[in-house]
């Protein structure tokens, strides 16, 4: 073999590679999903279109918005009136048992400091213990005494007395 055949043999491989074409790369799309994209589930019943649901302890219009239980002068007695209430508010603790709540004893400006904390602490727990026997778990009640110190109504009246001989149900943020 001499140089020349080499030279055209090597220049021929050479310009066939130049020659030879690759396919460029096409630009990489990302598929198309054709199922459709599922949303919130919509509810199909008329009445309850336009509704949004709403947590009961947050609705004004639940039975839960009442959280105050109101006691006669110088009782710890829950009165057959706020039973209901009792009810409802056990219903919903023993639904959720995550949640806890602090049950706040008061009473009005009558009496000593020492005589108003220890009746308000016989209220709220009253109400503790009402709870406790409809299930309520002792680890979401807790009964605290505030005595005349946190007043829901001011004045001397029989009304702002009334007014001020209570438990509250205060709901613990999770």
């Amino acid at each position: 073999m001499n140089w020349k055949h080499l030279l055209m043999g090597t220049a021929t491989v050479t310009l066939l590679a130049a020659c030879a074409s690759t396919k460029p790369e096409t630009a990489k799309t990302a598929p198309v999903d054709a199922t459709p994209k599922s949303t919130a589930p919509v509810d199909q019943n008329a009445a309850n279109q336009g509704k949004v649901a709403v947590d009961p302890l947050n609705d004004p219009n639940s039975p839960l918005a009442k959280r105050s239980v109101y006691f006669d002068f110088d009782s710890n007695v829950i009165k057959p009136e706020f039973k209901p209430l009792v009810d409802t508010h056990a219903a919903y603790l023993k639904a959720n048992p995550e949640q806890k709540v602090v049950i706040q004893g008061n009473t009005d400006s009558r009496g000593s400091r020492e005589y108003n904390l220890a009746l308000g602490q016989r209220r709220a727990e009253s109400l503790k213990k009402s709870m406790e026997v409809l299930g309520v778990k002792d680890k979401q009640l807790e009964a605290v005494s505030f005595g005349k110190e946190k007043p829901k109504a001011e004045g001397n009246s029989d009304a702002a007395y009334a007014e001020n001989r209570r438990d509250d149900i205060v709901y613990q943020q999770k």
